[in-house]
């Protein structure tokens, strides 16, 4: 059966025209997302530089093949772009255009009025590294980042191999040469990327979908002001922070933290001043703690962390450090930052039960505050609350 590659771009066009319309209507419009953006336009270009292709022959190719080589890398590099926007941010600019710039030079030097491949070795190269790295990305995400990635990344991967061997097929035996026509001939490549365009999309597809999921348990657990959990979303994950601690019997500690005279602000200088303050505190958190440490606002301008592995000595570390970031945050009034209280308590010594640390770093915080403020109080153990004394009484096993 012989293909006919001017039907098969066709098509190809056709089905990235409908792929970039659903997936622009049901991903992006809804998610907004970095990685959304970046597909839509690769599936325009794709789109784009199939349709340019369709005038090789004609005395249009002398602009149109080195345009097309140009836009179906500029379509992989938007896919590497996306799927490096999942792990870490948007590679620069630069990083973006090395490789279409290449692939345009090599194509324009290469006499593209009569040479149907011009620049085909470098276009096959780009294509094949620049999907590869898109492959590389995608599979160096967590494994539970996504049901999909890993589909993702082996068809991702599987077109790399495929430009791969167009390539050294290219190279060693020349576009006219038997196992580059019998094997990597444009129109059985064309039907191939055809096919692994639909699952590739529908994979990134699922992939939105999930990040619109994620995006909705995101805003759910998150305080709307400082970006922080909110109070639900850091009690749901700090019970299974102690129950993983429990199990493996490791040290943890708890820290409420206060600003002491936050009301003053307000009153002083308008809530904005206050949103401001607390803001900062969340950024100076952010700052200061590990990944791997759990930071919410607990209530008003009351928040709360759990360390997981930290000791409590070492937790007066962390406030003190926070409590210095805070100290250096900008102020839209000029006002100086408040101070913070801070009440530790030790998970183990709780015998991790969360209710008992907080109870204990909350009555460990009442001290602090009674005792002048700007300090942190450390709460031994729950001594003071089996022996059912008040808060703050000399019968509190606390120390400052």
């Amino acid at each position: 059966m012989t293909l006919d590659i001017t039907t098969l771009r066709v098509a190809f066009g056709a089905v990235a025209i409908t792929l970039l319309v659903l997936f622009y209507t049901v991903a992006f419009r809804q998610t907004r997302s970095a990685y959304s953006a970046w597909w839509c336009a690769a599936i325009l270009f794709f789109c784009i530089g199939s349709s340019i292709h369709l005038l090789d022959g004609s005395h249009h190719q002398v602009w149109a093949h080195p345009t097309a080589h140009t836009l179906s890398v500029m379509g992989t590099v938007s896919v590497w772009a996306g799927a490096r926007t999942l792990r870490t941010g948007r590679p620069g600019w630069l990083q973006l255009a090395a490789a279409p710039l290449l692939t345009l030079l090599a194509s324009v030097v290469d006499s593209p009025a009569t040479n149907t491949w011009s620049g085909g070795a470098v276009f096959l190269g780009m294509m094949s590294l620049t999907i590869g790295l898109a492959s590389w990305e995608l599979w160096r995400l967590p494994s539970s980042y996504s049901r999909v990635q890993a589909p993702l990344a082996a068809a991702s991967g599987a077109v790399a191999v495929l430009y791969l061997a167009r390539g050294v097929a290219f190279v060693v035996g020349g576009p006219d040469g038997y196992v580059f026509t019998t094997f990597f001939d444009s129109s059985i490549t064309a039907l191939v990327t055809l096919v692994l365009l639909v699952i590739v999309s529908f994979s990134a597809a699922a992939l939105s979908a999930e990040q619109i999921a994620a995006d909705l348990r995101t805003r759910a657990d998150r305080d709307a002001l400082t970006g922080l959990l909110n109070r639900a979303g850091f009690l749901d994950l700090a019970h299974l922070h102690v129950d993983r601690l429990a199990r493996t019997e490791r040290p943890g500690a708890l820290i409420l933290a206060d600003l002491d005279f936050f009301k003053a602000i307000n009153d002083t200088h308008g809530h904005a001043a206050g949103d401001s303050v607390l803001k900062a505190f969340a950024q100076a958190c952010s700052e200061t703690v590990r990944a791997t440490d759990l930071v919410g606002r607990y209530g008003g301008e009351e928040f709360i962390f759990l360390l997981p592995g930290a000791s409590v000595s070492r937790t007066e570390d962390i406030t003190r450090d926070v409590s210095l970031a805070l100290r250096v945050q900008p102020t839209p009034g000029g006002f100086t930052m408040p101070t913070v209280s801070y009440g530790i308590s030790s998970i183990e010594a709780s015998g991790y039960d969360l209710d008992a640390a907080i109870a204990a770093a909350d009555r460990a915080l009442y001290t602090a505050k009674a005792g002048g403020r700007d300090k942190s109080v450390q709460a031994v153990g729950p001594a003071d609350q089996r022996h059912g004394t008040s808060p703050g009484s000399p019968g509190d096993d606390v120390r400052v």
